[in-house]
């Protein structure tokens, strides 16, 4: 398990449970990716992509989980918030971070890595996304990156697999 400077235990006990979210969605004909937001040490929402299910493209783990998040904690402010997600947030995703003031940003696989596995990806990291709107959201890249790229793999191998 690959650790910074910047990441504890308990990190890696919140991107286990996005992981678990993720071959959730697996097993229910969705993508690999899923999202752990958490506030104060403490769990608010997790939640995978539901994209194929809801046949709504917007519908990624990331964007359901702060649905989530919101309605839980009555508030579309989730300033303190820490999200921990399997793969890199889109640029559409990156800005619903954003929006909502959550403060941190941990995640295991890159976009380039979902790209690499068949998903149609705009190639806007997170970083640039942050410099170029200066956005002041930390992030912490690559956390358990060798875990969630399994992810990835796992999602592969199913026969019925569905892109997009």
């Amino acid at each position: 398990m690959a650790r910074t400077a910047n990441t504890t235990i308990k990190d890696a006990f919140f991107m286990t449970q996005a992981i678990k979210m993720a071959r959730k969605g697996i097993l229910n004909g969705q993508t690999p990716f899923g999202t752990c937001i958490v506030k104060k040490g403490k769990i608010v929402a997790c939640a995978h992509n539901k994209v194929w299910k809801t046949t709504d493209i917007t519908a990624h783990a990331e964007i359901v989980a702060i649905r989530l998040a919101c309605k839980k904690l009555k508030t579309i402010d989730l300033s303190g918030c820490v999200i921990y997600s399997t793969c890199e947030p889109c640029p559409m995703c990156f800005s619903a971070c954003h929006w909502a003031k959550i403060s941190k940003i941990v995640y295991g696989a890159k976009i380039a890595d979902a790209k690499k596995h068949g998903f149609n990806e705009l190639c806007i990291s997170n970083t640039t996304m942050k410099s170029k709107g200066k956005s002041p959201v930390k992030i912490t890249k690559n956390f358990m990156r060798i875990e969630n790229i399994e992810v990835f793999k796992e999602f592969s191998k199913n026969k019925n697999k569905r892109l997009y």
